[in-house]
């Protein structure tokens, strides 16, 4: 490889080799490996400039501190670069590398989901809500909870492992999948009902402290103006903490975490203590079978009595699923850490849930008076009708009168009397509240610095600013604090506690819509590593979600919905120029046919790249092998047309025969249309079709080359249809069979009086190619020399997709040296992986420089005999003759090609190749003649195939 690298360099002027010291007289340009560090860029034996695939031509920024490369362009490829043109070589800025502070999915996911899962809910409501609704109707609340929470897990998963996702959480993944028009209202709502949350559990950390100051006669002022006291100083030592850094927070978060384990323990170990006499006056009996089966069933009571008010108060507590989400910019693993950790949290707090609810309502009445006086071992005389008087207490006259004080239906901190320490209990209560609130305070400002770098909205910019080697957003930081602050001086929960649940079931609705409608446009760059999802039940959890906003509170969610319509108004109205690749932009490529004007004001995007096919296959039933192949791969999504270039007046097809070609396309199953043209020569009838406006433009130009005889490789190219192609950035794939792809000698009628395949009576006996037969579990090789973008890996992947070929296996040849084969194969494995491609085999080619056999050489030399041109023939004036036959060729053009068909001939190429893309100079018919050598004597279909050099794959989610 180094070997014929080498020589390639010498037959260029100007060039010299990287490890040379003699100076140049003419362009210094470095043409084997580039080196920076230890990253090396490897070139193709098709080009000295033409690099085999690489991580860094995908990847977006240079966050990995290695300098970002950028693949030649086909201009570059085709002509020898200008030294004035030539890019200067890249530069270190001289700043100094930092280590960014990135978390693990059980610190960064896991445990800061928990914390925020588990609050004042769990402590505080749940053996309440347990007591009005049951325990079966308390665990079908919890469980429909776990299902809205579970069913959004995966789809954020799905989202998340779909792509690299950058900071910006539920807001980046909404706005780029369903684009800028729901993604950012939503982004908005969602950092301002942050906020609201921060507020709210900061207010409920202060309430608690207020209770604990006035038992001990410690109150401050009263009982507002002391709430807003404690709220201050306690949301202003929050927001020092993020100040601080991610990483005092995250210790911070540990902290909590571990306070809030000690104290379910410590309520665990209490329920099998031995109660008290005290404990038993307050309703707290031990495990008991009466017990148990008496809460079994629900007893509604207050104003608060119903079913949908119990789940209404329930479901905030499930709202700390997207924590993880928030910071995924601060994540090590986000695609790998999200799905894991956000599992694995709801698991835990839903199996936590399930037991206080369970063990809590076996073991606690609904009511008890907490008075040692009602005990029936002081007065055995007394006769009573109630649970109590089995277990040796007298509950019946505070039943009667409504008057008790305790047991599981009036004393809201009845896990503090179960428990073995109150206090742990207190403490647990101040650790779910605080990291909570210091879990919105983080996530609110992450959202809305995304919000603000996209530029959406105006005036809003000026948060954007991050600081520091985490781009921490302090000013988002202080916006959100003066928000929360706010809140915090009004005091008063019930105001906006549900347009806080209806913001988060807003954006679990559309997190679950985005996910099925990304699902349903089946784009190529829909490709999520998370495959444990169905978009149906996605579906069903963004209806399931806008219901209960409604069913909750119906004036909450009406005014949600009002915002999120005036928001979505004026961006539609503004239309902000992004291009995220959304599946709502996928979508309306699935409707180009019907609507094709829908698609005229989007931008084309990596993500939704669909190789849209212009074929030329003259009439289509004469070469089905050809259509059948590209509609493969094309069918239900994206373009095909079949061109047929007419190129004598007097050979029009008549209008019932375009009819007829169009019917057998239809009765075939092949999704094309079909259009023919009439030029003078095929170059310009090929060209005229290249121009056909968006959103009906091919990007891929696909013919046929046969294998019969060098008249046919002088008709079809010697015009210079490649080199038109390459002109209009269009890619070439090239289809060879062994037994050629014309069948007119098959057919029995003349192609223009009647239809071929296509009988008087209706039926159709059509001639059956290959490519629609069951492929079996044959392999698909694939040799990726150059890097054109992807192109050539793509196209393989969607014909795996079809049932016919689905249990095909992907081979990838690739180029490299004997002593860096095993980094080489490495390499390419993991740029695979991020590419989300099940690959079979990875091979290196090695043996390039072994020479080729002497009868293919002959051969080579045989068919481009006809179009040699000597400078005797010349008569001297070579360049006059080469004016008036472009296709000819001279011993210059010979000589400027010859190594690297020598290499060419030396390497055995099958299924799927990279294409070479010739220079400029470089004759047709010998161009021609170097891909008829690349593909002889095989067998099996060849498809040679080249991108235009734009990535057509991405391993991102942006």
């Amino acid at each position: 490889m180094a070997r014929y690298v080498a020589r390639i360099r010498n037959l260029i002027p100007g060039v010299r080799h990287a490890d040379s010291n003699i100076p140049s007289q003419g362009v210094t340009v470095d043409m084997g490996v580039l080196d920076y560090g230890k990253d090396k860029i490897k070139m193709s034996f098709y080009n000295p400039l033409d690099p085999v695939p690489k991580y860094d031509f995908y990847a977006k920024d240079t966050w990995s501190g290695r300098i970002k490369s950028t693949r030649p362009s086909l201009d570059v490829l085709r002509k020898p670069p200008d030294p004035d043109d030539l890019p200067p070589p890249p530069e270190d800025d001289g700043r100094p590398k930092v280590k960014l502070v990135r978390f693990g999915w059980v610190l960064g996911v896991m445990i800061r989901c928990m914390l925020n899962i588990w609050g004042v809910i769990m402590y505080l409501r749940l053996p309440w809500i347990t007591s009005q609704a049951g325990i079966i109707l308390t665990y079908v609340i919890i469980f429909m909870s776990v299902t809205i929470t579970t069913i959004t897990a995966t789809s954020v998963s799905a989202i998340s492992t779909n792509g690299k996702v950058y900071s910006g959480g539920t807001y980046f993944m909404i706005s780029r999948s369903l684009g800028p028009e729901l993604g950012a209202p939503i982004g908005l709502l969602f950092a301002f009902a942050n906020a609201l949350a921060c507020s709210l559990n900061t207010v409920g950390f202060a309430e608690t402290v207020r209770d604990v100051l006035k038992d001990n006669s410690a109150q401050m002022v009263d009982d507002v103006n002391d709430v807003r006291i404690i709220g201050t100083i306690t949301v202003i030592i929050l927001l020092c903490i993020t100040f601080a850094g991610m990483a005092w927070e995250a210790k911070a978060q540990i902290l909590f975490f571990i306070a809030l384990l000690l104290s379910l323990v410590n309520y665990f170990v209490g329920t099998v203590i031995p109660p008290s006499t005290e404990k038993q006056a307050m309703g707290f009996f031990g495990y008991r079978a009466e017990i148990f089966v008496e809460n079994l069933l629900p007893s509604f009571r207050g104003k608060d009595g119903s079913f949908f008010r119990m789940f209404a108060i329930f479901f905030p507590s499930a709202t700390g699923i997207l924590s993880g989400v928030n910071i995924c910019g601060d994540l090590k693993d986000p695609s790998g850490g999200i799905p894991k950790g956000t599992l694995l949290a709801i698991f835990w707090t839903t199996l936590s849930y399930l037991l206080i609810s369970v063990t809590v309502a076996s073991s606690v009445v609904r009511d008890a008076s907490g008075s040692l006086n009602d005990s029936l071992a002081l007065n055995s005389s007394i006769h009573c009708s109630g649970l109590g008087c089995k277990l040796g207490w007298n509950f019946d006259q505070c039943e009667q009168n409504n008057t008790c004080s305790f047991g599981l239906a009036n004393h809201f901190q009845i896990l503090a009397i179960v428990s073995g320490s109150a206090h742990l209990i207190t403490i647990g209560i101040f650790a779910a509240t605080l990291s909570s609130a210091l879990g919105f305070l983080v996530s609110a400002p992450k959202i809305f610095q995304c919000l603000c770098k996209d530029n959406i909205y105006p005036y809003i910019g000026f948060f954007g600013k991050g600081y520091g080697k985490n781009n921490e957003p302090l000013r988002g930081y202080m916006l959100m604090f003066i928000i929360a602050l706010a809140f915090i001086l009004i005091g008063d929960l019930n105001t906006i506690a549900p347009l806080i649940s209806n913001f988060f079931l807003c954006s679990y609705g559309l997190i679950n819509f985005s996910t099925f409608h990304a699902s349903i446009t089946k784009s190529p760059g829909w490709r999520p590593q998370y495959r444990y999802f169905s978009p149906w039940t996605s579906l069903f959890a963004a209806v399931l979600s806008f219901v209960l906003m409604f069913l909750f509170t119906w004036w909450a969610a009406l005014i949600t919905f009002g915002i999120v319509l005036c928001l979505l108004g004026y961006v539609t109205y503004k239309k902000p120029q992004v291009n995220w690749g959304t599946s709502y932009q996928a979508g309306f490529y699935n409707m180009a046919l019907s609507f094709s004007m829908s698609l005229t004001g989007v931008e084309d995007h990596v993500k939704n790249f669909r190789p849209q096919c212009l074929v030329l296959t003259g009439p289509p039933n004469v070469r089905p092998a050809l259509v059948d192949f590209v509609g493969t791969f094309t069918k239900n999504i994206s373009l095909m047309i079949c061109g047929n270039i007419i190129m004598d007046e007097k050979s029009s097809f008549p209008q019932h025969s375009t009819d007829m070609l169009v019917d057998w396309l239809n009765q075939r199953k092949v999704r094309s249309f079909y259009t023919s043209f009439t030029a003078d020569s095929l170059k310009e009838g090929a060209h005229d079709l290249m121009q056909v406006p968006p959103p009906l433009a091919s990007d891929l130009l696909a013919f046929f080359l046969s294998s019969c005889s060098s008249h046919t490789i002088f008709a079809l190219l010697v015009n210079g249809l490649s080199s038109d192609a390459f002109d209009s950035s269009y890619g070439i794939a090239i289809l060879k069979m062994m037994d050629g792809l014309d069948v007119t000698s098959d057919l029995h009628t003349p192609l223009l009086s009647a239809h071929p395949d296509i009988s008087d009576d209706g039926s159709d006996e059509q001639v059956r190619s290959v490519f629609q037969t069951k492929q079996g579990r044959k392999s698909v090789d694939i040799y990726w020399i150059s890097d054109d973008g992807g192109l050539t890996l793509l196209v393989p992947y969607l014909l795996t997709r079809r049932n016919r070929w689905k249990k095909s296996k992907l081979r990838v040849f690739i180029l490299g040296d004997q002593e860096t084969m095993k980094e080489d194969r490495k390499d390419m494995k993991m740029l695979l992986k991020r590419f989300r491609l099940e690959i079979e085999d990875i091979v290196v080619i090695t043996d390039v420089d072994k020479p080729p056999l002497v009868k293919n050489l002959q051969r080579y030399e045989e068919s481009i005999a006809p179009f040699r041109l000597s400078e005797e023939q010349a008569g001297g004036d070579v360049q006059e003759l080469k004016r008036l036959s472009p296709w000819k060729v001279s011993d210059k053009d010979l000589e400027a090609i010859k190594p690297k068909v020598c290499v060419f001939a030396s390497v055995l190429l099958s299924d799927c190749n990279s294409l070479p893309v010739p220079d400029v100079t470089c004759p047709s018919s010998l161009y021609m003649s170097w891909l008829d050598a690349l593909s002889y004597s095989i067998h099996c279909p060849v498809l040679l195939i080249r991108g235009n050099q734009e990535n057509v794959m991405t391993f991102y989610c942006q």
